[in-house]
């Protein structure tokens, strides 16, 4: 078969995905090793019958459900092109409005950084790639995640990222940063999207959070100020109902300027605040 026709099997996923003649064209670029404007440059190239074969397999398992970046090994986010797997959530273009407001923050030229809970290390990397003076750490709980981020910041070639494993704050030595970010788990243990799309696949323990959501978003607030700097900034990704909550948590914690930002869909989906060592 030529590449025109077997993107034509866009159709079998019109009900199973919102991005169906995209998908396809990311699985067939993938099994040719070729960017997209090969497709749209040689629409009559034929494709082997091995590659077909390939092409069908893939299709099949996005079908079923399976996410694309787990099928391809990768996601774009921000600048990067990250490999992803199975162990780590998949980077999403809403987590991008975090790296925008870190990067909108009046910091040192040497900043410390932290990213909580990195998984691919897509925020780290993305904040890393922007200010190669900032000094950053970050953490994840799962072996796996700090080894494929590990790798995604030697891919890009990143010398001022260290990245280890750590339980939240557990294994963090005693210092002070300027700014600590994180897109914890924030989905309800019983929350019915756990079993829909394409979120069936990816690991519970990136995505949920004890009944509320919030049991990690909480001890993040609670214990991020034992390690800011002086007016250093905390700011986290949440769901989109969680904006009251989330504020409410930051201001127990005795954060000031208080903000919750919103998405390209008009959702809450951060919150930030500054915290001062010592009152005004």
């Amino acid at each position: 078969m030529i590449i025109s026709q077997l993107l034509q099997s866009a159709v079998q996923l019109n009900h199973r995905s919102d991005s169906a003649a995209l998908d396809c064209e990311l699985l067939l670029c993938h099994v040719l090793k070729v960017d997209r404007s090969y497709l749209k440059t040689w629409p009559d190239r034929e494709v082997s019958s091995a590659g077909e074969e390939n092409f069908q397999g893939l299709l099949q398992r996005r079908i079923l459900g399976e996410p694309v970046a787990y099928l391809i090994g990768s996601q774009g986010f921000w600048t990067l092109d990250l490999s992803v797997s199975s162990d780590t959530l998949i980077p999403r273009p809403e987590t991008e409005l975090l790296v925008e407001a870190a990067l909108s923050l009046e910091l040192s030229e040497q900043a410390r950084a932290l990213d909580l809970g990195t998984g691919t290390g897509a925020i780290a990397l993305a904040l890393a790639s922007e200010h190669s003076q900032w000094q950053i750490s970050a953490v994840d709980l799962i072996p796996q995640a700090v080894q494929l981020a590990t790798a995604n910041c030697q891919r890009h070639q990143l010398s001022n990222v260290a990245i280890y494993q750590s339980h939240w704050f557990e294994k963090i030595p005693a210092q002070r940063f300027d700014l600590i970010v994180s897109n914890p788990p924030y989905i309800e243990v019983d929350d019915v999207h756990l079993t829909q799309g394409d979120v069936r696949f990816e690991p519970a323990s990136a995505l949920v959070s004890g009944p509320q959501g919030l049991d990690d978003l909480r001890l993040i607030t609670a214990q991020s100020p034992d390690y800011l700097a002086d007016k250093g900034w905390l700011m986290v990704e949440h769901g989109c109902q969680q904006g009251p909550a989330v504020r409410e948590l930051f201001v127990q914690a005795g954060f000031s300027l208080v903000e919750t930002r919103v998405d390209l869909n008009g959702l809450e989906r951060i919150t930030l605040g500054c915290y001062a060592l010592t009152a005004a």
